[in-house]
Parts: structure tokens; sequence; C-alpha cells
């Protein structure tokens, strides 16, 4: 849905995208920078390196065919070569000046080693996707934050690797995908959020491997046949995960732990939340550790990224779903580049309220990340 006065515009007869610069500064929080065996290579040990080179990465994965050109925008190619988002200095030029990216969380591209039985195998190739990331990108521009990439399928593995780069003040997160061998409230994985809650860093579910690997099938009814069909049926295992960490008691065992719901859609959360306060007030004597409804946990515990928000019949629909979402406390923009089915700061969300703008584009993620304020309202308020 588009309101914004500014949209995207082409130099005649070029073909070329240019992008007016966004006047308040935004943070996104699902940037996915390129973190192929090419460049993560040399960081694993001689071990590993050398299975690799014989046999190949051993990895999960590719189950579907994606969309756009090769699962990414046309125009997110660098120049020079390589794949999309391999080139920081392109990175710039395409997405961080022309948007106003004051911080940038990136996410890398591939989580198959999230699904592979070989747990310590896994645990060097996160530590080799870590390693790369901190020196070739947060060591070179200091908008970018990093992700934790952690061996989740070994609790104690992955919170070794928390544990070892969570105190750094350039690491905003834990991520993980959204496929997994258990619901993400399961006490399997206990060690990895005492990990969290010691370097209180945020848990972060992105979509993703639903059915490779070790990880349970894409849907409650099995694997499906296209695409399209996995990716309808994301929010399903993201509800799944909700549910898990709501009725175990994950939020009241640690009720420090913020989790983040990453590019599963949004607004199926609404009636979600509202069939698991119904359910809890009916079976509560079954969950009594489950102090509040299941909608004031999400309040006080979840936040999720705009990307790809339902687009909505008409605005009126949308404002009360915004409304009922808590978006003002709840709701990060993200826009997922450069993936093909990038949202755009200025064209995928309706013209907001300037306060509630502010939260959803900026202040949201700088509360729960650490972040300070905007550059520019700070030399406002030291002048």
């Amino acid at each position: 849905m588009q309101t914004t006065e500014n949209v995207d515009a082409n130099i005649e007869g070029t073909g070329t995208a240019v992008r007016p610069k966004l006047k308040q500064s935004i943070i996104d929080c699902d940037i996915h920078h390129s973190t192929g065996m090419n460049v993560i290579k040399p960081y694993f040990p001689r071990q590993y390196r050398e299975l690799i080179e014989t046999y190949g990465s051993a990895m999960p994965g590719g189950m579907h065919f994606n969309g756009g050109d090769r699962g990414r925008m046309a125009d997110s190619f660098p120049p020079g070569g390589g794949p999309a988002g391999s080139d920081l200095q392109f990175m710039r030029e395409h997405h961080l000046d022309p948007y106003n990216v004051e911080y940038a969380i990136l996410t890398g591209s591939g989580m198959g080693m999230q699904g592979t039985s070989n747990y310590d195998y896994a645990a060097a190739y996160c530590t080799a996707v870590n390693e790369y990331t901190i020196e070739h990108w947060l060591a070179n521009d200091s908008r970018l934050r990093g992700s934790v990439v952690i061996p989740k399928q070994d609790p104690q593995l992955a919170a070794q690797e928390i544990d070892r780069i969570g105190g750094r003040s350039d690491i905003a997160q834990v991520l993980v995908q959204n496929g997994a061998r258990y619901p993400y409230g399961n006490r399997f994985y206990y060690p990895i959020y005492e990990a969290c809650v010691r370097h209180n860093l945020p848990f972060t579910i992105h979509v993703g491997d639903e059915g490779t690997g070790i990880n349970a099938p894409t849907t409650g009814a099995g694997y499906v046949t296209h695409y399209i069909e996995s990716r309808a049926a994301r929010p399903q295992v993201m509800m799944a995960h909700l549910a898990s960490f709501i009725f175990e008691g994950v939020f009241e065992r640690f009720p420090t732990l913020k989790i983040v719901l990453q590019e599963a859609g949004v607004f199926w959360i609404v009636p979600y939340l509202w069939r698991m306060d119904q359910d809890w007030k009916a079976l509560r004597m079954q969950t009594p550790w489950v102090k509040k409804k299941p909608s004031e946990y999400f309040r006080s515990n979840v936040r999720v990224t705009t990307q790809p928000i339902e687009e909505m019949p008409n605005r009126e629909i949308f404002d009360q779903m915004m409304d009922a979402l808590g978006a003002e406390e709840t709701m990060m923009f993200c826009s997922d580049y450069p993936h093909w089915d990038f949202d755009s700061p200025l064209q995928a969300i309706p013209r907001l309220e300037p306060q509630l703008a502010d939260k959803v584009y900026y202040y949201n993620a700088a509360d729960l990340y650490g972040l300070p304020p905007r550059k520019a309202e700070a030399g406002r308020e030291e002048a």
C-alpha cells in the first residue's frame, strides 16, 4: 500500500533507480549480507576446510524454487560481480545511504547449518559466519550490527557461541531459523535463553529451513510441493513457536527475554492472540505457571518485524489491526534487503502518524537493541 508522497523513481532512459533520501533516519532490522561458503571457508578449522574442498558443503536446503533473480532483486547485484549483499560499498550506495539507514541489523544468507545432524560441524559453520561478519562487515561500518548465528540443535554449543561473542557492542541479537526440531518454548532450548539473558540479547526467529534436514516438516499436515505453499505456511510454524513460548512458561522463567518474529507476516498475530487468550481462560488450570493472558506476554516480551506486512482491503482495517497489535510497542521496520520481495521504507507501509512512525521505523528497535536516539534528535537536545 503506497500513500507516501515520495516514491522510488527512475532516471529517464536508463532504468536506474534513484531513491530520494528519507528525511528521518531509520533502523532496518533485517539486511541479508552474503555469507556464502566462498567467503566463510577461510574461517573454518583446517579439518573442515579439507572436507569441504573434497565433498562440498554438506548442507541441507534448496527444496523449492524461489522468486526474483536467484531470489534477489535484479538491481541488487554489485556491478563488480559477486552475489547480492556481498559488497559493502555497493550496499551503502544502493540501500543504506539513500534510505537514511542509521543502523542495520545483519542476518546473513543461508542457515542450513541449523538443520544438519553433524552438530560439531554446525558449530564450526556458525563460528565461521560470525567471524567473517565481524571482520569484514561490522569492523568497516559503524552503522552495522551483527547477529550471533548458533547451532541451535545443540543448545550447549549454542550457548558457548553466544558467550564467546555476545558481549560485543556490535552484536545485537541471537538468530535462528523458523525450521526447528522442537517448538522453541521447549525446555531443550533453555541453555540458549540463559545465555541470551546473560548478554541481554533478543532471540530472533527468522523464517526459513522449515522441513529441511533434521527440522520438522513444513506444515502440521506434512511437506508441501511448491514454494508458495511453503511461504503460506510460515505463519503456521511461527504460531507453534509463539504458543510454545507462552504456555511452556518461558517468559515466567526468563522474564527479561525478548523474542522477535521475523519475516512471517504481521496481522495474523491479532486473531491468534484472541484465540490463545480465549483458550487460556478455559484451560488455565492445566498451565498454572502461565500467570498472564497470552496477549500480555506478547506485548511485554515479543516484537514483530514488518516485512512482509499484509495488504489490508482499506485504511480503516489497517488502522484497527495496528491498534490491536499494539504496534506502537511491538512493531519494527525491516526491508529484507536484498531479497526479491524487498520492502521499500517509502512504499511498504501506509503513512503513519508521526509518533507511531517514529516508534515503528526507529525507537522500538533502538529500545530492543540498546541503540542511541536518532543523531539529528540527539543533536537538537544537546543544543
